[in-house]
């Protein structure tokens, strides 16, 4: 008798999991592809906010779209950046792509899937290193401030394989990122 309630609730805990399961799917949600995954995550959790250069909108500062994700504007003029004093310890450029701050001056990447100046030529594996490592391509040098790899790093490996997949499936923006400076 003890086996049969036993299996009896076992069997009530699977249905309300399955039917759980059904109210979702039959309310129009569904699992979305790991591009769209990785638009929504790259588009919640700020990426735009530094890897998009910034221009001056009809309302006051904005990302630029039609540079999305390139980093850093080649060609910028570096002496735009002011230096770092005990009352500013950290500045950035007006682009909102190059930071200056006692690390020396970091320069957001180019996150678009351009083969020689952005994440083209990089492999899945190479993209997950580097958020899990907060190091170049998961080997290289150091990702500096401001970028949060510690907190991005926390995400799942699903999460970060859709951003990768996402940002594989944008236009491609030949922009050479300079290399970051150290302090001086």
């Amino acid at each position: 008798m003890i086996a049969v309630t036993k299996l009896l609730s076992v069997a009530a805990v699977a249905a309300l999991l399955g039917a759980s399961a059904s109210w979702t799917l039959s309310a129009g949600e569904r699992q979305p592809s790991p591009v769209e995954r990785g638009r929504y995550l790259v588009t919640t959790s700020g990426c735009h906010d530094c890897h998009t250069p910034w221009h001056l909108g009809p309302n006051g500062p904005e990302p630029d779209m039609s540079r999305a994700l390139s980093g850093h504007p080649a060609g910028f003029p570096l002496g735009a950046l002011p230096p770092v004093t005990e009352a500013w310890p950290m500045h950035a450029a007006p682009t909102n792509t190059a930071w200056v701050g006692p690390w020396g001056v970091s320069f957001t990447a180019n996150l678009t899937p351009d083969r020689e100046t952005g994440l083209g030529a990089w492999t899945a594996e190479q993209f997950v290193a580097a958020i899990r490592t907060g190091r170049h391509q998961g080997r290289g040098r150091q990702i500096l401030p401001p970028m949060p790899a510690s907190v991005y790093a926390q995400m799942t490996d699903a999460d970060l394989l859709a951003i990768f997949a996402y940002l594989r499936s944008i236009p491609a923006i030949a922009n050479k990122v300079p290399e970051p400076l150290p302090p001086q």
